[in-house]
This record gives C-alpha cells, structure tokens and sequence, in this order.
C-alpha cells in the first residue's frame, strides 16, 4: 500500500486508519523526517501514533548521516520485507517522489563522477552550466529549468564524466520492486485552499519551543548548511530567528510561506508524474474524507 501527496494533506492520520484496520506497518517514505533530530520540525508521527501500529524508517538517522533515494530504498526493501515475514500489510506513507521513484523504478547506474569535474562543474554559475549544457546534453536542457542549478549541475557532470546523459543513464535502472509487488497506491490531492490552511497551522505547531530547541540544538553541531537536515522546510526560517537575522513574527511567516511553496511543488508533481491509473482522491482528509478514502482502499 502506498499512501502519498504534499505535506498537510493527511498521509500521517490516513496510514495510521488503514493500520488499525488492516494489520499494517507504516513506512516512512519523506525525505526530512527519517532524522532524528527533527520530530517537531518535520511533523513526525507522535509516540501515542507509534504505539497504535508499528513505525519504521522514522527518525532512524543522524542529521550528519546524509540519506540519499538508493539509502532509503535499500532500507525501504528491507521493511517491507519484513512487514510481509510478519504477516502485516506495509504501508508506505510520504511525500517526496524521489524516494518513491527509487523504490519502485530504481536507481539509474551512474558511475562515481570524477572529483575534478564535480568541482569545475560545481563552480559554474547556472547560467553558465546552462549554457555548456545546451552544447552538451540538448534535450535535458528542454526539460529543465534555466534556474534549476542542482539538477542543470547533475544532468551537466554525468555526461562529462560518463560520456553518456542522464536520461540514458536512467533508462537502464535497477533494483525497482514495481515488477515484483502488488502496488495498491492512493495519491492525497485534496481542495488547495484546505491545504494551505493545514500548512499554516502546521507550521505555527512546529514553531513552538520544542521545535526551537531542535533547530538550535542542529546549529549547536555545526553541520554543513547544504545537509539536507539543515535545509528541511522550517529549518532555515527559525535558524534565522534564532541568530536575530528575523522576529519571531517574520519567521512565523517566512516559515508558512515556504511550507505553502513546498506542498505546492508536491502538489504539482504528485498530479502528473505518478502514473494516470494511480487514484488521485481529491477531498479533505476531514471525518467523510477519511472514510471515504478507506473506502476507496476497500478497508
């Protein structure tokens, strides 16, 4: 089972339902809260939720133990695993694509990329990476856009290093479980305005002592600002706060803003990169939506 969309639109509370009713076991499948540093800050499920069905893959690393898609597959794999050996329906639950992709498409074969053409491409300016990248690799200069530094730097580095592009790359992964699995998806779109409520209330939870603490006790580290823990949604904004560069009030609304940004990305990538027969349940998650999407789910 898989239960996905944008953040706040109800995966928690949905996958925790379909648990109690089916004998399952949730999977964590978003990127932020597999650390343990970020309970507060990344709406993890509440240890009362975790004592109502099994958990797993949920703040299970460090924030210095960078988890990339091929980390997280691998141990995804091994949790549903599991969840079969134990008779329990495993119900990944998430909302970053990436992660989700992986698992069941798998990982294209990219070998090392040499450090010396990282580095040269890595200190381009994306316009610059852009423009070397129309000369190179045309078509993925079609899918991306001009400002897209990451994956222009990405698409820019393999076919200098490898000789072939990305695309080709990816045509040839490995490891997916889409081909062994019966995969019985529900992708959560619900109403926008709804959505965005729940993303502002959402955040002004996290932004209570408890999630100040966890962003103070990150910057306490000293962990590189590129760690994906540093750049969680919320993690910046109140790391600001706290170093006085922004009020308590402007982070609050900073923080809101960037949570709207990210569900809105969500959102736009969950309604057309899953596949079309993938059901698409578009109301609230409120007491009919909940009932009504287990229903769907013939639970």
């Amino acid at each position: 089972m898989l239960i996905a969309g944008p953040t706040a639109s109800g995966k928690s509370a949905l996958a925790l339902a379909l648990a109690e009713a089916a004998n399952g076991t949730i999977i964590n499948a978003d990127s932020a809260q597999v650390y343990r540093d970020l309970r507060i800050v990344s709406a993890r499920p509440g240890l009362e939720d975790e004592e109502r069905a099994p958990h797993r893959l949920y703040g299970y690393r460090d924030g210095a133990d960078v988890c990339s898609a091929a980390d997280w597959a691998m141990d995804a794999k091994r949790e549903i695993a599991a969840a079969h050996q134990a008779m329990r329906l495993p119900i990944l639950a998430g909302g970053t694509g990436l992660y989700i992709r992986t698992l069941i498409e798998g990982i294209a074969p990219v070998p090392d990329i040499d450090p010396d053409i990282r580095a040269e491409v890595r200190a381009m300016r994306v316009a610059e990476a852009h423009d070397a990248l129309s000369r190179e690799d045309p078509e993925a200069v079609r899918r991306l856009r001009p400002s897209d530094t990451t994956r222009i730097a990405r698409a820019l580095e393999v076919v200098r290093s490898t000789g072939r592009t990305l695309k080709d790359w990816q045509a040839a992964k490995l490891g997916g479980i889409g081909n062994d699995v019966t995969l019985r998806p529900i992708v959560l779109l619900p109403p926008r305005d709804w959505l965005h409520q729940r993303c502002d209330a959402r955040f002004a939870t996290m932004f209570t002592d408890a999630g100040i603490a966890e962003v103070q006790a990150l910057l306490d580290r000293h962990l590189p600002v590129a760690a994906p823990v540093m750049r969680a949604i919320g993690v910046p904004e109140i790391a600001a706060c706290l170093r006085g560069e922004l009020s308590r009030d402007a982070a609050l609304a900073a923080g809101q803003a960037a949570t709207r940004q990210y569900a809105k990305r969500q959102y736009t990538w969950f309604r057309h990169q899953p596949p079309a027969a993938w059901p698409r349940f578009e109301q609230a998650l409120d007491c009919d939506g909940m009932a009504d999407a287990l229903a769907m789910l013939r639970i």
